[in-house]
This record gives C-alpha cells, structure tokens and sequence, in this order.
C-alpha cells in the first residue's frame, strides 16, 4: 500500500513537472498606473489576456489549455468576445478555478457555453455597459467588411470591450476590421488590436484605425492568420511614422511558435 502511494505521489509530481516543462515561457507582465493603483498587463497568447487591478482578477478569452495560466490568481471576471474556438474554449475552462468568476458575453457565447455556468453569466450586446467589482464593462461591436450575412464576423454577435479601470479606459477589439465604431472611439488609454486575415483585418488596416482612434498604447495581439504571424513591426512603424505620441507596444503572443 506504501509503495503504491509513493509511486502514485511520484507519478504526478512527473504529469506536473512534464507540464510545466511543455508549457511555453511566459510573457513579462506590464505595468500601467491608474487612479487606483496599477493595472497589470499579462499577455496570455493569441486574443487572451490577464488583467490584474484593484485586487480583481480578469481573464479575457481564455483559451489554448488551463497550463499558459498557472501561477496566475483565480479570474473574478472573464471577457469572452465571440464564439469561435480561439476565443471561446470550454476545455481550456474547465481546467480553471473559474467557480467563483462572473462571466461576461455576448448572448451568441452565452448559449454556447456549458450549462454549469449559467448561473455566472452576464449578457451584453453591443451598446451595453455593466458596472461591477469597481469597474465598468462596455460592450462595442466587432466585425467583418463588408457586412454580409456570410462573413465570419457579423455583427451584433461578438463583442468588442472597453473597461473602465480606475479612471483608465482599456479598448479590447475583439475580432473585427477597421469599422467605423473603432474609429470613433474617444479617450482610450490602451487598446489591444487584431489583425490576422483572412479573418480580421490586415496590418495597414489595423495601422489606420489606430491613427483614427488615437490610443495612448496600443498593443497588436490576435496577429495568427493563415500565413503566420503578421508583420507587427510594420504595424508600429506605420502608426509611429504618422504619430510619434502613440506608444505601440510589441509583445510576443506566440512564445512557442517556431
């Protein structure tokens, strides 16, 4: 009975090891001031993100395994834009200690989703804002051009965000093209912009609507398409060549890619 304890423990004190091991490195976090103290800005991989602030804890489109998020505090909210498998990821879920997590969705996920959460869901369409745990949630929308009823994007259904986080306003795209609501976006201290094609927008796309909304950092995430990875360096010289003020963050979403 001993040994098979003992070989049981060492077993899975090697699954753990293996799996820190096979995770890729983490990303350094950033650190962004707000009125109530720092916003800490950990890039997951792909869309999905960790925000830590005020003594909350959020996950936005957690996906691609529960590993990429160990060591990580508990989500007290977690975003979910759309309900494609890189955004919304029931397995990756069901790896998280998300019990206690308030879910925040547009109502395309939240019918999706498993029906264990339902009691933590929130529904947000696009032009709705929540206000919780000291901060607020508005959902905006994200899209395909042109708007057809085929494209993989159509609107009203996935949600774009801006939080409201300590008198800072965080702008996540979501998977959308360089609609004219991004353009009018006013007053964001940090966006995070996509541009992957086919899928969302090209980089001199994703360039443009920047220079349009004029966000005080920007970070190119979501920048996986068909061919690779997109030239985020060509994004930041596009956007700094016609304004410098823009501090265009480039950090690696894809630690394990080759």
């Amino acid at each position: 009975m001993k040994f098979t304890l003992a070989l049981t423990a060492v077993l899975a004190a090697f699954t753990v090891q293996a799996q820190a091991q096979s995770a890729a490195p983490r990303v350094a976090a950033d650190q962004i001031t707000t009125k109530n103290g720092p916003l800490t800005v950990q890039p997951i991989t792909h869309g999905s993100v960790v925000f830590t602030w005020n003594g909350k804890t959020i996950y936005v489109d957690p996906y691609d395994g529960a590993e990429a998020y160990a060591g990580l505090a508990a989500p007290d909210v977690i975003l979910i834009t759309d309900i494609h498998g890189d955004h919304m990821d029931p397995k990756t879920l069901a790896g998280l200690p998300v019990g206690k997590a308030l879910m925040i969705a547009p109502k395309a996920v939240a019918e999706k989703l498993p029906a264990e959460y339902k009691a933590q869901i929130r529904v947000l369409s696009n032009g709705q804002r929540l206000d919780t745990l000291g901060m607020s949630v508005s959902a905006v929308p994200m899209y395909n051009l042109p708007e057809v009823a085929d494209a993989m994007h159509t609107k009203g259904r996935g949600n774009g965000y801006v939080l409201g986080l300590g008198g800072k306003n965080v702008y996540l795209s979501g998977d959308t093209e360089d609609i004219p609501e991004m353009r009018a976006l006013k007053g964001i201290d940090v966006a995070f912009v996509c541009m992957n094609l086919p899928y969302t927008m090209d980089v001199n796309q994703a360039a443009q609507g920047v220079l349009a909304f004029k966000p005080g950092i920007v970070y190119p995430y979501h920048y996986r398409g068909q061919n690779g990875l997109s030239d985020v360096a060509a994004f930041k010289k596009t956007v700094n060549t016609a304004n410098k003020k823009i501090d265009v963050r480039l950090r690696n979403w894809y630690p394990a890619a080759k």
